[in-house]
């Protein structure tokens, strides 16, 4: 039998909470919204009332680490199942604000009510109603006293016993001191060890990631100023989504501005950004990657631990020089000019809004490629065309979604081990060769899913290539995507569904164009043979009933521009199929060019 790798006590709530407030345990989900709804903080509060088991807690203690006059500084603990309950109990009962899923402010107010001892979300009815407490949270502030309270109470509600409103006050005030079991993971658990006992304890609720664990690591290190680092890197990521997130830390979090990080972040106030919006694992990954060339997050969990992989001890010096380098690969990601310049790469692609971004991790790499070329002190221009190269193969690839961290540990290893460039040049090679784009790649581009990178790519290259809309005479692509314009089905979707195909068969990508909403509606039902010989009528002279093209050269231009096949004029529903792959195969030659003029 295995020696346990935990222990088990008991522990009041009351002591947890003041763990959290005196900063002796970190909660991972603390500075990140709360995904609770007001309804489930109800629910909580009622099984604690009513002295039913609300489940264990798990804690890890950080590793005892060796200092630099010998002695050892105990680690401290990091909540790794149990934010959720914990937070909800700070912020129904001792009046903290948490983040909502808009990046608000917000505090949960429960009601109770003695008469009946129930709970609910304080709401308009029970503001208006004497019987309700309005917020609980009154009753566990300092200075408290029942007696005054109950008084007050039964003066409004005459009907109440003194007696019994004041039993059940107490009773209610009593459950702070109901008793949670706390599990305590052994500090010398790697973190691959902790996370497969996370997921195996943990059948629901928000799973937490490696990146989780990082952020607690650096939240609970306070001689490297690890909160600080952890807000900067929590208020990057909320104002890149919410630039008005510049009020809300100007107001609450005063001493902040005062830091390097504000001073670096602060532009993205006037900034609205929406192709890369990074999320603190996002963020974590591209800095921590770009500085240590490593791609794996259980590695900077370990750093962040103090580890030595070769003496496999613990250190302070390492903690010190890991928190150095990855304040210095933060600041970096945080500058105004080296992620817009990395943004407006991106969109020299054709991938203009983050829509058009189907890999986020494809993103994250190309932002380590490029930091990681400008700390090597490449060219400018090198860089550019290196990034967008290798950021539309790994599209096109989708070389990061599946297990994304694997091959990232293992592109930035072969990077190191060869020249840069020489890498990018040869993998991109390697992966693009002549049969992906005229085998691989329309066969990929025969799906339904148009928020496909295949679809995604292709709408990209009539971007860059200032491609009009279908049948439009001036307006392009870029511009009609800016208005959410409409997707058209070539094939009208209600005819060939009268046919019989189905929905994944007439919903394929190779059926789709970008066209205005009016032509689109002009076009209706209509079967191709009988609209397209009336587009070649209304070029070559005749009434004009789909958009203004007057002029047969035009016509023919725009339908080059999106990839239409010869002879539409002449096609029934019979020749669905035939047009679908010689469609693709046009998509497919056009998101080659795109490629080859990067």
């Amino acid at each position: 039998m295995a020696t346990p790798v935990y222990s088990i006590s008991q522990q009041p709530i009351s002591s947890l909470l003041s763990w959290v407030r005196a900063g002796e345990i970190a909660i991972p989900e603390i500075q990140r919204p709360f995904v609770w709804k007001a309804t489930q903080v109800r629910d909580l509060l009622d099984s604690l009332y009513k002295g039913f088991p609300v489940g264990y807690l798990i804690t890890w203690r950080n590793p005892n680490v060796r200092l630099k006059d010998g002695t050892v500084s105990q680690g401290k603990r990091i909540l790794i199942d149990g934010q959720q309950r914990i937070t909800a109990l700070m912020t129904s009962l001792l009046q903290e604000e948490v983040l909502d899923r808009d990046y608000n402010h917000v505090r949960f107010q429960i009601a109770f009510n003695p008469h009946d001892r129930t709970f609910e979300v304080h709401n308009p009815a029970i503001e208006k109603n004497p019987v309700w407490i309005k917020d609980i949270s009154v009753l566990f502030t300092e200075g408290f006293s029942t007696y005054s309270f109950v008084s007050k109470y039964c003066e409004m509600n005459p009907k109440s016993d003194p007696d019994e409103i004041n039993r059940i006050i107490t009773d209610l005030r009593n459950i702070t001191n109901n008793q949670i079991g706390v599990i305590e993971l052994d500090p010398s658990l790697e973190i691959d060890i902790v996370t497969e006992i996370f997921v195996r304890v943990n059948s629901g609720g928000v799973k937490l990631g490696q990146a989780d664990f990082a952020m607690s690591k650096i939240a609970v290190n306070e001689t490297y100023d690890g909160h600080t680092l952890r807000n900067a890197i929590d208020y990057f990521c909320h104002m890149a989504i919410k630039p008005s997130f510049y009020d809300t830390i100007t107001k609450r979090d005063p001493e902040f501005t005062h830091t390097d990080y504000f001073q670096t972040m602060k532009w993205l106030k006037r900034t609205n950004n929406d192709l890369y919006s990074p999320e603190y694992t996002d963020l974590l990954r591209v800095t921590f990657t770009s500085e240590f060339r490593r791609g794996r997050m259980q590695s900077l969990v370990a750093l962040l631990s103090g580890r030595n992989f070769e003496a496999r001890t613990y250190e302070d010096e390492i903690i010190r020089d890991t928190f150095d380098r990855l304040r210095k690969s933060v600041l970096d990601f945080m500058n105004e000019s080296h992620f817009l310049r990395f943004v407006m790469i991106i969109k020299s692609t054709g991938h203009i809004s983050s829509s058009m971004i189907t890999a986020q991790n494809a993103l994250n790499f190309a932002y380590i490629l490029y930091l990681t070329l400008r700390k090597e002190k490449v060219d400018n221009s090198i860089i550019e065309k290196a990034v967008k190269r290798w950021f539309m193969m790994s599209v096109l690839t989708t070389r990061y979604s599946g297990s994304a961290e694997t091959q990232i540990d293992l592109d930035i290893q072969r990077m190191e081990e060869t020249n840069h460039l020489e890498f990018i040049d040869s993998e991109i090679d390697r992966e693009l060769s002549d049969s992906f784009w005229t085998i691989i790649l329309p066969d990929r581009l025969a799906t339904s899913n148009h928020k496909s990178p295949y679809f995604q790519g292709y709408v990209a290259a009539q971007v860059i290539m200032k491609d009009r809309g279908f049948l439009s005479q001036g307006i392009r692509v870029d511009d009609l995507l800016k208005a959410k314009s409409d997707l058209h089905h070539i094939f009208p979707r209600s005819l060939l569904k009268a046919r019989g195909f189905t929905e994944k068969e007439y919903n394929q990508v190779a059926n789709f164009a970008v066209i205005q909403s009016e032509i689109n509606i002009a076009i209706g039902n209509a079967e191709p043979r009988t609209y397209f010989q009336a587009i070649l009528e209304q070029a070559s002279g005749g009434q004009r009933k789909y958009g203004n093209i007057s002029d047969l050269d035009d016509l023919r231009n725009n339908y080059r521009e999106n990839c239409i096949p010869d002879a539409m004029e002449k096609m029934t529903l019979d020749d669905y199929e035939s047009f679908l792959q010689a469609r693709r195969q046009l998509m497919a030659q056009k998101i080659r060019a795109l490629f080859e003029s990067l």
